[in-house]
């Protein structure tokens, strides 16, 4: 009776031995789940109703993709990981959520990978999902596609430490043979996948910053990092994603605005190939299930060189943004 016990717990701890950790199946789920909620972002283009609705303005709008994305996420995840914590930009009611939209599938790429060692013992519910179902929705009416992103960030101790970023539209201007998509995932501690990392060319300095919520202080901010040249683009993924293939030196949005669904994954992927994202003060934001969910003093993120930014905004910008 004790051989067969002993074999039987010995056969218990190998199984739980090879399981991957609850992290990095949590990231895989998102990947999935993300890569779904591409597919139902397209889908709701191509209907031709977005049912769009204002939420406080022309500025702040929801559409019925930023709805149904929504709900896939949290369900899927929530079936998966009934202990975590998901925080969704959309303020949805309580109801049934419909079978095809849930997805249980794992990205086997990414169960394959080695956890980091410092989050191989984490638990669900230690862990905080920020999720914006559809960053750059304003551009996607609009049909500025390629700004639009899905966001799906894992926070652990208040610290971004995982993300997915899914471009619904990535290659859509390249023809009809192109792939149509592409999701970005990373984890500090291993990297981040699914692009090819660059720098901006040799001395330049490029700003990416809002295209459709600027300010005095934002232009300000920009005209002080004396830019070589200014991108003006729509979402807080896609100029994260500007700074990781060299297309821009820093993001600079020196106003309240951004909220910490749109910064969770894209600082993740960010900090996991050495960037950093921080507010106006180059203080970092945090991620715990209780913090207020407004970036208050600004966003400032840079794959490098971040110091330089940095101590380049004006002071009259860091009185006006105060930390948090």
């Amino acid at each position: 009776m004790s051989v067969f016990f002993n074999v039987l717990i010995l056969g218990l701890v190998s199984v739980m031995a090879s399981r991957p950790a609850v992290v990095m199946r949590l990231l895989a789920s998102a990947y999935t789940v993300a890569e779904k909620s591409g597919k139902i972002v397209r889908r709701v283009l191509h209907s031709g109703d977005l049912g769009i609705v204002e939420k406080t303005g022309a500025n702040d709008l929801q559409t019925l993709a930023d709805r149904l994305v929504q709900k896939s996420i949290c369900a899927s995840l929530s079936k998966s990981f009934p202990k975590i914590t998901i925080i969704g930009e959309e303020d949805l009611p309580s109801e049934a959520v419909e079978d095809d939209l849930i997805e249980t599938g794992q990205y086997d790429v990414i169960l394959q990978k080695q956890c980091p060692d410092e989050y191989s013992s984490l638990k669900e519910e230690e862990l905080v999902v920020w999720v914006d179902p559809l960053d750059g929705t304003k551009e996607y009416t609009e049909g500025l596609l390629d700004h639009v992103t899905v966001l799906i960030g894992i926070a652990y101790k208040g610290k971004a430490i995982a993300g997915v970023i899914n471009q619904p539209f990535y290659n859509y201007q390249m023809g009809a043979d192109a792939t149509l998509g592409r999701t970005l995932w990373g984890i500090l501690g291993l990297g981040a996948f699914g692009f090819q990392l660059q720098d901006v060319p040799e001395g330049k300095r490029i700003v990416t910053t809002t295209r459709s919520h600027s300010n005095k202080l934002v232009i300000d901010t920009v005209q002080a990092m004396e830019p070589h040249d200014v991108i003006r683009v729509g979402g807080a993924g896609n100029k994260i994603i500007q700074l990781v293939e060299g297309k821009a030196s820093a993001y600079v949005f020196a106003s309240p605005g951004c909220k910490k669904w749109d910064t969770c994954a894209p600082e993740a992927i960010l900090h996991a190939v050495g960037g950093t994202l921080t507010d106006m003060h180059g203080k970092a934001y945090r991620y715990d299930a209780d913090v207020k969910h407004m970036n208050s003093a600004g966003v400032l993120a840079t794959l490098k060189n971040h110091q330089y930014y940095a101590s380049r905004v004006p002071q009259a910008v860091l009185q006006a943004l105060q930390s948090d």
